[in-house]
Order: C-alpha cells, then sequence, then structure tokens
C-alpha cells in the first residue's frame, strides 16, 4: 500500500532495463516497479496519443493492482502560445485526447508544455492563458477531476520560468504547476539550485502563488541536464558526472519539510534505477530528521 504522508517515486517512461529484460508493453513495467519500492509512473505521449481505450484501461489496471499513481504527459507539440489559431485549436484537440486517455487509465494529472515566445514573452502568455481557459471550456465533461499540469521549461526560447508557470496556473483550479528541476537548472545554466535554500525557494514561491496544499503535494520531475547558453540539451543519468542539479538537496528539503511531491524521474535510460536513488536519499533524509 502506498503512504499517503510518504513522496511519491518513479519513472518517466521504461528504462532501458525494461526493454533488456524482454518485455515490451508498458502494462508489464509495475510489477517490477513495485519490486523496486516505486509508487508512481508518468506514461508519455510525447509524440502522440496513440492506442485504444482498452490498452490505457489495462495499463492503469495493472499499476493499480501494484499500488503505482499514474500522470499522463500530453504530446510535445502542443502549443498554446502559437500565434496562428488553427496550430491553438489543434492544441486544443490534443489536450481532449490526452484528458481520454489518461481518464481510461486512470491518471490524475496530465502534462503540458506551454509553448514558444515567437510573438514576444508577453503577447505568449496572453496566448496560452486564453488557450487553457478555451480547452478547459471545451473539456470541462471531460475527466473535470484531472489536472491540467503546466511544465517548467528547459529552453530560455520557450515559456516556462517558475514565474510564469505559477502566473498561468492562477486563472484557473484545474491548472497545476509540474516543476521540472532539471529543466530550471539548464534554463539557468546551472546558476540556481545550488543549495538547499535555492530548493526551498522554489516550495515558498509555490506556497505563495497558490498555496500551501500545492506546494505540499507538487507534481514534478528531476533529472540531471547537460545544457548550453540557450539551456537544456540532453538529459542525462545520474551515474553522469558533471550535470546537476543534485538530487540530495531536494531530498534533504523533502525530509525536512516532511513534503509529499511525486517525483517522477526522466534520467535518460536509468530512469526507474535513479528514482531509486532518490528514494534511497529521501529515506536516508528522513532517518536523520528523526535522530
Amino acid at each position: 500500500m502506498t503512504n499517503p504522508l510518504s513522496p511519491l517515486f518513479g519513472p518517466a517512461g521504461n528504462s532501458d532495463s525494461f526493454r533488456e529484460s524482454g518485455l515490451k508493453h508498458t502494462y508489464q513495467a509495475f510489477a517490477g516497479l513495485a519490486e523496486m519500492g516505486l509508487t508512481a509512473y508518468e506514461y508519455s505521449a510525447g509524440h502522440g496519443v496513440s492506442g485504444s481505450t482498452e490498452t490505457f484501461a489495462k495499463i492503469g489496471e495493472e499499476a493499480a493492482k501494484h499500488g503505482i499513481k499514474l500522470s499522463f504527459h500530453a504530446p510535445y507539440y502542443i502549443s498554446l502560445s502559437s500565434p496562428d489559431p488553427a496550430i491553438r485549436a489543434r492544441s486544443i484537440g490534443h489536450i481532449g485526447k490526452s484528458l481520454a486517455a489518461a481518464e481510461a487509465m486512470g491518471a490524475d494529472i496530465i502534462v503540458i508544455h506551454p509553448g514558444g515566445t515567437a510573438v514576444g514573452r508577453d503577447e505568449a502568455m496572453h496566448l496560452t492563458k486564453e488557450t487553457l481557459l478555451a480547452a478547459i471550456d471545451r473539456h470541462r465533461d471531460t475527466a473535470p477531476h484531472i489536472r491540467l499540469g503546466i511544465e517548467t521549461m528547459g529552453k530560455q526560447g520557450l515559456l516556462g520560468t517558475l514565474d510564469e508557470v505559477l502566473e498561468i496556473c492562477c486563472i484557473h483550479p484545474r491548472l497545476a504547476p509540474v516543476v521540472d528541476f532539471g529543466h530550471m537548472w539548464a534554463r539557468q545554466c546551472g546558476e540556481t539550485l545550488l543549495t538547499e535554500a535555492d530548493f526551498e525557494a522554489v516550495f515558498d514561491a509555490i506556497s505563495a502563488g497558490l498555496g500551501a496544499g500545492v506546494a505540499q503535494n507538487l507534481h514534478c520531475h528531476f533529472s540531471k541536464i547537460e545544457f548550453t547558453t540557450a539551456g537544456e540539451k540532453k538529459h542525462v543519468r545520474f551515474c553522469d558526472q558533471g550535470y546537476g542539479p543534485d538530487p540530495r538537496l531536494l531530498m534533504n528539503v523533502i525530509a525536512r519539510r516532511g513534503l509529499t511531491p511525486r517525483i517522477i524521474c526522466e534520467s535518460a535510460g536509468t530512469q526507474a534505477e535513479d528514482a531509486v536513488m532518490m528514494r534511497e536519499m529521501w529515506m536516508q533524509g528522513a532517518r536523520a530528521m528523526k535522530n
């Protein structure tokens, strides 16, 4: 059984070890994840929502059987801020397909990238808010219990600073922030999230902007990331040296504050194994708090 007073840890998609073991179908992943002590999984439809309702339901049944909480990543090509009305209309449609798939599998949040800033940041923010409100209205009867998560982004040319995400999420109670700490690190070229105080400031900002409950139960992503002067280049593994941010800093903050986030690991190929490492770091921090 999942402890409601503990953080949830799990991978985004399947690690290389999943395929190397001969498994092929996502619904086969959850027994192994549970054996590893993991309690969360993010299904990625980044390249499009495909699959039958029956397949999504099978994924949900197997995840529930093993105590795994599900989230759903909507297509990467959604653009809430596009100046082209046709692209925004298609994006609203992709959100609807994502909600339907998430409902079939029992996920409680879909993760959405806000889009670019070719029209300027102010206009991009305006279009993003307008598109999200239209999407919520269009799909108000499609799984209204499922939150629309707006992700912090790793490239400087995209919408998705923490402040922008919090501002967007203020416009409707169905919206929720999805903080990707690796993206935040890469966007600032490794000049942030260097101390526990830096991580605490993120939770404080969320609490101030959206309420303590949102900060307490934050849905977030974590991986180490290689960056350039433009921000995110690629996700790497915890074992790769010279990259950040440091997961132990975040785990110490979560343990000290008694926070219960859902932390999805997006390492490149070792996401389940690195999620286990984060869980162990958190457990060490929690034990230290008791001593």
